[in-house]
This record gives structure tokens, sequence and C-alpha cells, in this order.
């Protein structure tokens, strides 16, 4: 299947608001054991409309995506992803069945595997944006957040105006300026002025979440 460069705009059934990554540390900035960065993971989106088009005439993908489809409709994430797994065996480049098995992957909360399914696409196929964007959410969830920045550097650079991609990286912006002043207030709690643009980034972040 050759790749497409554009992926629909329909939000998939299984993706609702709860997948978005939690703004845990706007509230409360305690150190992550893995990154510094890790106290302010944002509420970045992912990519939402992730369904890649099925070519009308491509009979095979078209059968195995609605099987999926079915599976995830019923709840059954494990089955949906051995559906996948099966076609994927003897299809192995296939654009539309790999990008939905990341997908189920990062839903049934298996990050590391995720990860390596969409960085897998992005060498595959590094003209599309959202396979980058999806990694940066994984990477803001485990408290990466200069590598969801290069992610997200990366999925704009694939497609300038991907709106997700240049959205979450304001997003994570933000976020990196509350895991600082954070750092910064344990550093001098007694700093006054640090202390309150802490809480105004806080108050800010908290705004764009509810925009969501």
């Amino acid at each position: 299947m050759s790749p497409n460069p554009r992926f629909s705009d329909a939000r998939l059934s299984n993706r609702v608001a709860a997948a978005l990554i939690a703004a845990a540390a706007v509230t409360a900035p305690a150190a992550h054991a893995q990154s510094a960065n890790a106290q302010a993971a944002p509420t970045i989106a992912p990519t939402f409309a992730a369904k890649p088009p099925v070519p009308a005439n491509d009979n095979p993908t078209a059968t195995a995506m609605k099987a999926i489809a079915g599976a995830l409709r019923k709840g059954d994430r494990t089955g949906a992803l051995k559906l996948a797994d099966a076609f994927l065996a003897t299809h192995h480049r296939n654009l539309s069945v790999r990008f939905q098995r990341a997908v189920i992957l990062e839903d049934l909360n298996r990050l590391p595997d995720a990860a390596a399914a969409f960085e897998s696409l992005t060498r595959d196929f590094p003209e599309l944006p959202e396979p980058y964007n999806d990694l940066a959410v994984i990477h803001a969830a485990q408290g990466h957040l200069e590598l969801a920045e290069q992610d997200l550097r990366r999925s704009i650079g694939a497609q300038p105006n991907y709106v997700t991609a240049r959205e979450n990286l304001g997003d994570l912006y933000i976020a990196m300026a509350i895991a600082s002043y954070a750092n910064g207030v344990k550093l001098a709690p007694a700093d006054g002025a640090l202390r309150k643009k802490l809480a105004m980034a806080r108050s800010l972040s908290a705004e764009l979440t509810k925009a969501r």
C-alpha cells in the first residue's frame, strides 16, 4: 500500500478525552524519578484524527480495518491487536493497520511498544506528521518533555500546516515553563516573584486544559 499523507478527520470511537495526557503536575509539582521535566506532564492531544484512509480498491486492508474496528466497538482492544498483528504478518508495510495497531497499543497503556510502533512509522513514512505527534504524547506522558518537543518539531517539519502539532507544542512549552518555575521554587522557596510566576503558569495551563 502506498502511503497517503492525509488522514481522516473522523475521531476513532475508542479514543475519548480520557486518553489525553493528564496535567497531573499542574497542581502537584513533585519530582519525577525519570526527569526533572516530568513535574509538568502537559495535556497534549493524540492524533484523534488517527485513522488513515483505506483505498476503495484495497480489499484486504478494508476487510482488516473493518474487523479491527468491530473488535474496538466491543471494547476488545486485545482482540483488535491480535487481528492487526495477524494482518501485518503478511502485509508488513501497510500504513493503515500499522497506525491503528500503534493507537491500540497506546490505548492499552503499552507505551514502550506504542512508541516503538510510532517510531517505525516515522522511519518508513517520514512525510506523515501524525506519528510524530502521537510519539510526542507518549514521551510527554513519560515525563520526557524535551523528546516530546523534538517529536512535535519533526511533525511540523513534515507538514507545517498541521495544526494539532502546533497547538501541542504551545501547550508543551507552558508545561516546560511550569517545570522550570517549580524547580526554581524548590531552590528558592522564599522567592515571591518566582512563586507568583509558577502560580500564573499553572492557572494558564488549567484554563487551556478547559479549552480543549
